[in-house]
């Protein structure tokens, strides 16, 4: 990833932290700004809810639709495969909100739908609210999802000091010193930093840094799951996949026969599927219907809608196909979120002045990348409870072959933690 222009990087995601630079050379560079957002995401498992707290849920609902509104800008420029966090680069914005003022901070509030939250005589509302949104999600401990944000600066440079605490608060930030002029070491400390985080899913983040960087924001989220009901790799065959009317690829599809939660939403001409990790997560898998296109469905997708498959979810007996797959996508999205309403952020007319009164700085690059790898694996099925069974005589089939979306999200708060689209298993 080419980062020759940044001065300064920062990242968006779960935890931020400010760096340093050498004094004499702030006043002569412009001081640009990296937010580098990364993503890591296992499948496995999830687990379920209880009511959540009115104000997390109010945040987990705007999240959602913040998050539907970007995957809605990535598919306009492509019908390729689709994945992302949304709740990390929403975590990564509560820290730049954080750090600024005036138009840039209005231009965040309003792209991340969270203008209805913003209170002024209460301005740490928004970061305490995803504070206590990542610990309720991780509040069992089981869980396996880490979330972690690092602010890497030159030694000279000048942060807030009310911003660092802030950052280390409400995201835990680690903040490290970095020597940004040994190009080669910064970029070898950032990268194992990454894989470190990410539990080695995800390598070789960066592969060049400008020498004039001055600070680096790094955010990210790594999650492995089990599935409460595994599939049985015994089971998993070679099986056709219809990428479109002219295209059809082999995949090895896994099998299981069990009571599922599903439904149909009969007017988008789609079905739905919830398969349960452990620990309180669950993928949704939204499968449009045979003869129908998936762009159709792309304009539909909103909060009020997904929450509304959950409410109307039926446990019924069924067989299940579903793919195995692995994705990593990789953005750029300083090229996407000016489209959203946040430009002044990424131009020279940023104010950043609450992350250091040094002038000139401004976000120059974000990237985000995400991995995900969904198999069989699994623990031991939990007990399977009959309430609210539909019963039939036999079993009918959800077979997931042909291009679908799916959503990862905490049962308890409702809060999605990636979504994405799958248009070639392979």
């Amino acid at each position: 990833m080419e980062l020759s222009d940044v001065i300064l990087p920062k990242l968006n995601g779960c935890a931020p932290k400010p760096s340093q630079t050498q004094s004499m050379v702030v006043h002569k560079v412009k001081m640009g700004f990296i937010f580098i957002v990364t993503y890591m995401c296992f499948l496995a498992p999830v687990h379920h809810a209880h009511p959540p707290n009115a104000t997390i849920s109010d945040l987990s609902f705007k999240n959602m639709d913040f998050a539907m509104n970007l995957y809605r800008k990535i598919s306009s420029y492509h019908d390729k495969n689709i994945f992302f966090s949304p709740l990390s680069i929403s975590t990564s914005f509560a820290a730049l909100l954080m750090a600024s003022d005036g138009v840039t901070h209005g231009e965040i509030l309003k792209g991340l739908n969270l203008e209805q939250l913003e209170q002024h005589d209460q301005p740490e509302l928004i970061p305490k609210l995803f504070q206590l949104l990542n610990e309720n999600i991780t509040l069992n401990g089981k869980l396996k999802l880490d979330q972690s944000m690092a602010l890497f600066m030159r030694q000279q440079f000048r942060v807030e000091k009310i911003f660092e605490d802030q950052i280390k608060k409400f995201f835990d930030a680690d903040i490290k010193s970095l020597d940004f002029a040994d190009t080669k070491g910064s970029i070898h400390f950032i990268n194992e930093y990454i894989k470190h985080k990410t539990e080695n899913k995800v390598t070789e983040m960066i592969s060049t840094l400008d020498a004039l960087t001055q600070l680096m924001l790094i955010n990210t989220i790594f999650f492995q799951g089990t599935w409460q009901i595994p599939f049985n790799p015994n089971f998993t065959e070679n099986a056709p996949f219809y990428i479109d009317n002219y295209s059809i690829v082999e995949v090895p599809m896994m099998f299981k026969e069990d009571k599922f939660y599903t439904m149909d939403d009969v007017p988008l001409g789609a079905r739905v599927l919830k398969l349960p990790y452990h620990d309180g997560v669950s993928m949704l898998i939204l499968l449009p219907n045979k003869g129908m296109d998936y762009t159709a469905v792309d304009d539909e997708i909103t909060a009020e809608r997904f929450l509304s498959w959950i409410r109307k979810l039926q446990k019924i007996k069924l067989e299940v196909n579903v793919p195995k797959f692995k994705m990593e996508e990789s953005y750029s999205l300083h090229n996407l979120l000016p489209d959203m309403g946040m430009a002044s952020i990424f131009s020279s007319s940023a104010n950043l002045t609450k992350l250091s009164k040094d002038g000139g700085l401004k976000v120059s690059e974000m990237l985000h990348k995400a991995v995900i790898e969904v198999d069989e694996t699994g623990t031991t099925a939990a007990a399977a409870t009959t309430i609210g069974i539909i019963p039939y005589s036999l079993p009918r089939t959800f077979t997931v072959n042909r291009p679908f979306f799916f959503f990862i999200y905490h049962e308890d708060t409702n809060c999605l933690l990636f979504m994405g689209r799958v248009i070639n298993p392979t």
